[in-house]
């Protein structure tokens, strides 16, 4: 199994920036992919960005050019640098994980983007 841990999420003015954290243990080994996902309220759940193994990257279309995806593999952590925030930003922003055939998804860290 793996565990997931997110931090760095909260409240935020548009235009502005911040920092997500996710840090993976347990069975790192077997990670295939890690990455994000977010569900704003009303809605579904959509992938933001994600890493494979071998650093094939993707980057949803409506965050590419603002959200900077990246990894630590010495750490097994992955950030989601999150600028020019807009108030469609606004959700619940997940961490996950796929390994050994399985999605593992952390508890998820809220983010607000209101003046």
């Amino acid at each position: 199994q793996v565990q997931l841990v997110e931090s760095g999420g909260g409240l935020v003015q548009p235009g502005g920036s911040l920092r997500l954290s996710c840090a993976a243990s347990g069975n790192i080994l077997s990670i295939n992919a890690m990455g994000w996902g977010r569900q704003a309220p009303g809605k579904e759940r959509e992938l933001v960005a994600s890493i494979t193994t071998f650093g094939d990257t993707s980057v949803a279309e409506s965050v590419a050019g603002r959200f900077t995806f990246s990894r630590d593999n010495a750490k097994s952590t992955v950030y989601l640098q999150m600028n020019s925030l807009k108030p469609e930003d606004t959700a619940v922003y997940f961490c996950f994980v796929e390994a050994a055939g399985m999605d593992y998804w952390g508890e998820g860290t809220p983010v607000t983007v209101s003046s």
